[in-house]
């Protein structure tokens, strides 16, 4: 098996950025996997000092195959910086896992993540493999089962699956036309994500993560969780750009690697359980707002 590249994307977070590396650090295939470091530049003179910071720790960086750092020559955003990355290694590896630097993932992550993408490379609706789970218990017999949207906390896709990345949302304008096709969008009703979609295109949010969402949903595209989290946010204590509101509960699982993977189609019993974990926290100013801030602001 081939092992797939991180792409670990930093800025200005120094503490972050350790506790990341060495929880990837610990995983089992670490010394096989190469690690590529994208460190967006300076958006402010203040925040220079810690982005030098930043850069001199990733010149430590030990116990991968290799560790690669990007330092960007300017400001791009994380939008940006994620699409810009992502595409690059996609088309030169073929495959890709993404990490951000606020979060911690469990010893079995990339164990999980490299099966799970040897087992579905050849399957074509099969577009992510998500490491992250929501406090949810899913009621289905495998280690891990299907859902039709996007995680953006620990995920890992293929090239094949990244080169239909609707960067301009295309497909806005079927879902403004089609009221039944943005209902499902919506999570038959569970969560707003076609107004996420409208603040991107009035400028009001800058995020890959939606438009990747929009792209998976346009395609018929399915995305695997493992039913107990790989992946937790230490992002929620205001020291990110993107990091929002109170932290939610999260429990990481640090022995679970997910073994027995499913045929590529969507449980109806865990999705409605899913979608009934959002809509008990849809409320604007409730704990569900905070998260998708989160992943999609």
């Amino acid at each position: 098996m081939t092992f797939a590249p991180i792409a670990l994307f930093v800025y200005n977070r120094p503490e972050h950025t350790r506790r990341a590396v060495d929880a990837l650090r610990a995983n089992r295939l670490a010394s096989s996997t190469e690690l590529h470091v994208f460190s967006d530049g300076p958006r402010t003179a203040e925040d220079a000092p810690r982005v030098r910071e930043v850069r001199a720790f990733l010149k430590s960086i030990d116990g991968f195959r290799s560790v690669t750092p990007h330092e960007r020559d300017r400001n791009f955003g994380l939008a940006a910086s994620v699409i810009n990355g992502v595409t690059g290694l996609c088309e030169t590896a073929g495959q890709i896992i993404v990490v951000e630097d606020d979060l911690r993932v469990a010893p079995g992550f990339l164990t999980y993540l490299n099966n799970a993408l040897e087992r579905y490379r050849a399957e074509p609706k099969v577009m992510q493999i998500s490491a992250h789970m929501f406090p949810v218990d899913v009621p289905v017999r495998e280690d891990a089962f299907f859902l039709p949207f996007v995680s953006s906390w620990g995920w890992a896709t293929w090239d094949r699956a990244w080169r239909k990345f609707d960067p301009v949302a295309a497909g806005y304008a079927q879902l403004k036309a089609d009221a039944r096709r943005r209902r499902a969008f919506n999570m038959d009703g569970a969560y707003d994500y076609f107004s996420m979609l409208e603040a991107q295109l009035e400028g009001k949010v800058d995020s890959w993560a939606i438009r990747w969402n929009l792209s998976v949903f346009m395609n018929g595209g399915l995305v695997l969780y493992p039913k107990k989290s790989l992946v937790e946010n230490e992002g929620f204590d205001g020291s990110g750009v993107h990091c929002r509101g109170e932290a939610l509960d999260q429990a990481i699982h640090p022995a679970l690697i997910p073994e027995h993977l499913p045929s590529p189609a969507i449980d109806p019993e865990a999705m409605e359980a899913v979608f009934d974990y959002f809509r008990a926290r849809r409320s604007p100013r409730g704990r569900l707002h905070a998260l998708w801030a989160r992943l999609f602001g």
